[in-house]
């Protein structure tokens, strides 16, 4: 089974040779990895391409943002599943790709997702999003994956649509609201945490930076008819205070 892995990566010298290097330690011997770089003018680049053996495809040029540089990678991937990994982020160990595989395999599914462990440069954990099975109404209790671990079909793209940029740092978010919640695709949770991710996001850079991003989740839910959406707004940044640690 191909599993298609899109990194979308800026100006991330100081991270970029990790993240690739932690998809090149991978013990799944079928997987196709995508750099899409949105025109770095640091040493991003010349660090991708000590790496171009190991990557499938690559392009360097201005894009419209992180979703535009996905849906433009997701575009071009040709495994049956597809995943997505930022320049900031790691898989956890080398058989993340292969516990996706298998579940696949073995299971009667559309997507997967599993745990999350934010990290700080030094690599120590600082918060841990540990995730849960979710059930007909999670979304509306402020539930969402972390949508680093989140993986799923390639077809359903083409049927359900790609990231849209009108949701602006919530696109990832009303995308998974998209496949999970509205048109109830199949989905599986990995207990394994399965990306230490770089903390501080683009949501949450300062409170100007956090309320658009809630402006953006609010419209995301009710484009996607969650019954009671300021509630769920309310209740998704609550369900967050038991991660820290």
């Amino acid at each position: 089974m191909k599993i298609s892995l899109v990194t979308v990566v800026y100006n991330a010298q100081d991270t970029i040779a990790q993240c690739i290097q932690s998809v090149i330690s991978q013990k799944h011997p079928d997987i196709e990895h995508i750099v899409i770089d949105g025109g770095s003018t640091d040493n991003t680049v010349s660090i991708i391409k000590k790496h171009i053996k190991h990557i499938n495809f690559f392009v360097s040029e201005p894009d419209q943002g992180i979703y535009d540089a996905m849906d433009k990678g997701i575009s071009i991937a040709t495994g049956q599943i597809v995943g997505t990994l930022n320049a900031d982020d790691l898989l956890a160990d080398d058989q993340v790709l292969s516990t996706v595989a298998q579940v696949f395999t073995q299971q009667d599914i559309d997507a997967v997702y599993g745990n999350l462990n934010y990290v700080n440069l030094n690599g120590k954990i600082i918060r841990k999003w540990n995730s849960k099975q979710c059930v007909i109404n999670s979304f509306n209790r402020g539930f969402m994956p972390p949508h680093p671990t989140f993986y799923c079909k390639r077809n359903l793209f083409e049927k359900l649509g790609f990231y849209s940029l009108e949701y602006g740092s919530a696109a990832d978010y009303e995308l998974m609201l998209r496949f999970m919640y509205l048109n109830k695709i199949k989905c599986f949770h990995i207990n394994k945490v399965m990306v230490n991710m770089l903390g501080g996001g683009v949501s949450n850079r300062s409170f100007k930076s956090r309320l658009k991003a809630w402006s953006f989740d609010l419209k995301a839910m009710r484009k996607n008819g969650i019954a009671f959406p300021v509630l769920a707004l309310v209740l998704k940044p609550l369900r967050k205070i038991n991660q820290y640690i």
